[in-house]
């Protein structure tokens, strides 16, 4: 009930209101909800940055890194910089399920393949950005908005817990 249609049998249901500063939304069904979503902004306006999730020597080709587009675009024939090794290398093409893109948008798990760069030259962990705008590097210290999802009933002096940080 109420999923596709309005339902004669919830007549106690009302409705449900969003607020938006392009003005109100509601609607009655669970599809009218979905249809509701706004898809988020992609952050295309900040530098590039891609922290690898893997790479890949593939025959014929040479070395695939494997990795989703936080921010910014990938483009063939843009020069990366992975830190925090400061690597500079071109980006030869793009692709995304076997497909050649134009471009790789945030969101988008791409593999991409570099000019003169041996596997062993990359790790996973390792952030390409664009050498021209803004490039990565690495940072000795940081300040992080943590949430702990599993702790042992008090967190206490000497609770030492593991910080997984993206890759």
């Amino acid at each position: 009930d109420n999923m596709l249609e309005s339902s004669e049998k919830m007549p106690w249901f009302k409705g449900w209101t969003i607020e938006r500063k392009e003005g109100k939304v509601e609607g009655k069904t669970l599809i009218d909800a979905l249809d509701a979503i706004m898809p988020p902004q992609r952050p295309t306006d900040k530098p590039l940055r891609l922290p690898l999730q893997d790479v890949y020597k593939i025959g014929g080709i040479g070395t695939v890194p494997v990795g989703r587009v936080e921010t910014g675009i990938l483009k063939p024939g843009m020069v990366v910089n992975f830190a925090p090794v400061n690597l500079v290398t071109e980006v030869k093409s793009v692709e995304m399920h076997h497909e050649a893109l134009p471009e790789a948008l945030p969101g988008d798990n791409v593999g991409f393949n570099v000019k003169n760069v041996a596997v062993k030259e990359l790790r996973r962990g390792y952030v390409a950005g664009d050498s021209k705008n803004c490039p990565p590097k690495g940072a000795s210290d940081f300040t992080a908005q943590v949430i702990v999802l599993n702790h042992p009933g008090q967190i206490a002096n000497g609770y030492t817990p593991v910080l997984d940080c993206h890759t």
